[in-house]
């Protein structure tokens, strides 16, 4: 493919049919939840509709506690008014008090695609299973990291969550209303403001960080169920179990002989808790605009040292080692190669390829966590690529030249020079683009 250099007018921008951007959402943030823990029953919920009664606007008082319910601590911040560029988010009935014991998120069962009726019931029969909560579980891209995102309805939900995050109704009346909850250290290590990106595409909306508060394991931001239909996320992908008394260790096997061997690949079931499941099969589906859908999804067991292993059927289908300019042979997802060849040809063209240094290029395709987490790397689906390592480090301002960052982020890649906490050696696929 000709890159821009040939063609003057520069790369076109595909057509997604994807929703406008909407716009992003300010507000103060809710004040930080601590951990809790435990214990209670709740039946399968049924999709919240961005269409059901909606929930009270930002700048409306919190409805008081009820039973059981913490209400909001003296001192917390209101929040500000939503400023509905792109239209107002999806909210659903603010939930009602909070009544019942609470119930311990002892196993997630992960699918890339919706779980049929027939199969949660059979879920449900399982020796050892006490209750059962179908949710939307699927990633977005969010500097570098392959962030959980849970869909949910907050009502049925939050008795899975911590105890003091539980109670909080002021926590759920918030993502019922259209907020996100994220997990309060995700908000401190990404120095994220007030808003979170729902994926890598420009087309992808923002959702406003309406509460900082602990989570269920292995998820890392909560929005409702009218969220998740506006992501494409599959409802009901995923199912948080409750194993009551019975061990999950031991309910776990029971499931996954359930799912039988067809399923295996397509369907993974984790122990949750403090320690990372390192036996466990697990499902990676990005979403949030075109180039989610163009990378699709994946199951990957885990290798040590932080290293993951991909389906090599998705291996196989979407990732390539082609010759680009300045770096040579370089092993990318198959979307990405096209763009980035065409960005290369435009920085010789430009007269700036010595501005680039193939010796210090540190790939595209590694999968693999972020260092000291269990989270996926974007480079874990080849999207993702280090330029200029040695003087690009992170937290810097990094000294890659900014005519080449230009030339990149012409082509559909972003920054990450740009981000609060800066990783200037890195750039990812944020949108598809069509040389020509």
């Amino acid at each position: 493919m000709a890159g821009v250099g040939h063609h003057p007018s520069g790369p076109t921008r595909r057509r997604t049919g994807l929703p406008a951007r909407a716009g992003l959402l300010v507000g103060v943030l809710l004040a930080s939840v601590a951990v809790g823990g435990c214990g209670g029953a709740v039946e399968r919920a049924a999709p919240a509709s961005p269409a059901a009664s909606p929930g009270k606007p930002p700048g409306t008082p919190v409805p008081g506690a009820g039973e059981g319910e913490a209400a909001t601590p003296p001192g917390t911040p209101t929040w500000g008014t939503t400023g509905a560029v792109g239209g107002p988010p999806p909210s659903s009935a603010p939930p009602p008090p909070l009544a019942g014991r609470l119930l311990a998120p002892d196993l997630l069962v992960h699918a890339r695609r919706t779980l049929t009726d027939d199969e949660v019931a059979r879920v449900r029969a399982v020796p050892g299973v006490d209750r059962v909560l179908a949710l939307s579980l699927a990633q977005v891209a969010v500097q570098d990291r392959a962030l959980q995102v849970a869909a949910v309805d907050p009502a049925q939900y939050r008795r899975f969550t911590p105890r003091r995050t539980a109670r909080h109704r002021a926590v759920w009346a918030r993502v019922a209303a259209g907020d996100a909850a994220v997990e309060p250290a995700l908000v401190r290590r990404l120095r994220l403001g007030d808003a979170l990106r729902l994926g890598t595409d420009e087309a992808a909306p923002e959702v406003r960080i309406g509460a900082h508060a602990p989570q269920v394991p292995q998820v890392d931001a909560v929005v409702n169920a009218g969220w998740g239909e506006r992501l494409g996320m599959p409802a009901g992908n995923a199912l948080l179990v409750h194993t009551g008394s019975a061990s999950p260790q031991v309910v776990r096997p029971r499931l996954e002989r359930l799912l039988g061997r067809a399923l295996r690949e397509e369907v993974s079931v984790q122990v949750l808790g403090p320690d990372l499941d390192v036996t466990a099969v697990r499902t990676a589906y990005l979403t949030g605009g075109s180039v989610a859908a163009a990378v699709g999804s994946f199951s990957y067991r885990l290798l040590g040292g932080g290293r993951v292993a991909p389906d090599p059927a998705w291996v196989a289908a979407h990732v390539r080692t082609e010759e680009v300019p300045l770096l040579g042979r370089v092993t990318c997802h198959r979307v990405v190669l096209p763009q980035l060849r065409a960005a290369l040809e435009e920085v010789v063209a430009s007269g700036l390829a010595d501005k680039i240094h193939p010796d210090e290029y540190a790939g595209c395709y590694h999968p693999r966590f972020i260092a000291g987490t269990s989270t996926l790397s974007l480079h874990s689906f080849g999207i993702a690529l280090d330029l200029n390592v040695p003087g690009n480090l992170r937290g810097t301002v990094g000294e890659i030249d900014r005519r080449v960052v230009a030339v990149m982020e012409r082509w559909g890649f972003a920054w990450g020079g740009r981000w609060a906490w800066t990783d200037p050696m890195h750039f990812e696929l944020e949108r598809l683009v069509e040389p020509r």
